[in-house]
């Protein structure tokens, strides 16, 4: 399974979102640092759901990163457009 299909599965599980765009950018930080040759060491998601609306940023970013786990270590950048 690959780490885009991970955070999608794991965010829908935890949000169930009205919209969810996960992005990766890996090919554009190739040679980079936090480039580990996996192709899956950069992401952007963005990300709507009405259990979040409620929460301040920090709030927001602090859940999502509880809701990815382990796949925040396992990838260098995760950039977050929440809502």
């Amino acid at each position: 399974m690959t780490v885009k299909t991970e955070m999608e599965q794991r965010l829908i599980a935890a949000f169930a979102p009205q919209q969810i765009e996960i992005v990766n950018e890996s090919h554009m930080h190739a040679g980079h640092a936090g480039d580990d040759g996996t192709g899956e060491s950069h992401f952007r998601i963005l990300l709507r759901a009405d259990s979040l609306a409620a929460m301040t940023r920090v709030a927001r970013h602090r859940a999502v990163h509880a809701a990815l786990g382990d796949l925040n270590t396992r990838v260098h950048s995760i950039a977050l457009d929440i809502g």
